[in-house]
């Protein structure tokens, strides 16, 4: 029998628990609930779970530091079975408020995508699938290759570990959604992308011209290759065109 995925809901109103439960299962999926952070410890340590539905708003917590330590924990010694076997467990960062700003922070401390309260279940789903199709299958261009290092301007990419290491030897582990974004401009450098391409590749969608996901998601990987925000080297603004990669990428199946 096919085992299921199995989705882990973050919420503290019992009654949105049980619904999307209730609708999660009845869609196929295994589901385990929490109602604030410290039972979402509880049950990443008790179950193998494949994401994490999180409210922004908890009782002993917010969404957002709870996903950034989801981070920081992944990447850190003595993390959870869970962790250990999905460093990148993607998030689905649930806000009542709806705000532009909610939003970008969320992506900004490694949530994978967002949904506003209220909201149709069915989007709940298309989202959760999305998400897990991303994690599991990367675009056709980010297929797994041969060359496992990839070098440019002095950095490296382990594509195994998914660490980036800069030039002076600090190496830093990268959220799905950053090494998605870096494998991007890595395979196809010197090419201008535009938002939409790579909020498809990202995302599985179009770009919303007054979503700003994106461009918080390069402001982020720009400032994990310290690069300047003002005057970018590496990835360069296009203006009305979108972004590139300014420089070669050479590709090594070993590191020294």
């Amino acid at each position: 029998m096919e085992s299921r995925d199995c989705i882990l809901v973050v919420d503290d109103d019992p009654e949105i628990r049980r619904l999307l439960g209730d609708y999660l299962m009845r869609n196929g999926f295994e589901v385990v609930a929490a109602r604030d952070g410290r039972e979402m410890w509880q049950m990443l340590s008790r179950h193998a779970v494949d994401l994490i539905v999180l409210d922004l708003m908890l009782p002993d917590s917010d969404g957002l530091t709870l996903c950034r330590d989801l981070r920081a924990k992944a990447a850190g010694a003595g993390a959870s079975p869970t962790l250990l076997a999905h460093p990148n467990l993607p998030v689905l960062m649930l806000t009542a408020r709806g705000e532009e700003t909610d939003r970008i922070i969320g992506i900004e401390m490694g949530a994978d995508d967002y949904l506003v309260k209220p909201f149709n279940p069915r989007e709940l789903l298309a989202r959760i699938k999305s998400i897990l199709r991303r994690t599991r299958a990367l675009p056709p261009n980010l297929m797994p290759e041969s060359a496992r290092f990839l070098f440019f301007s002095g950095w490296m990419l382990d594509t195994g570990t998914r660490l980036l290491t800069a030039p002076d030897g600090v190496a830093t582990p990268l959220s799905g959604g950053e090494y998605r974004l870096l494998r991007i401009f890595l395979d196809h450098p010197d090419r201008v992308l535009s938002r939409d391409q790579l909020s498809e590749l990202i995302h599985g969608r179009e770009a919303d011209p007054f979503d700003r996901a994106i461009d918080v998601q390069i402001s982020r990987l720009r400032q994990r290759l310290r690069d300047d925000r003002r005057e970018p080297q590496l990835i360069k603004t296009v203006r009305g065109e979108g972004y590139v990669l300014a420089s070669p990428v050479e590709r090594r199946n070993a590191c020294a």
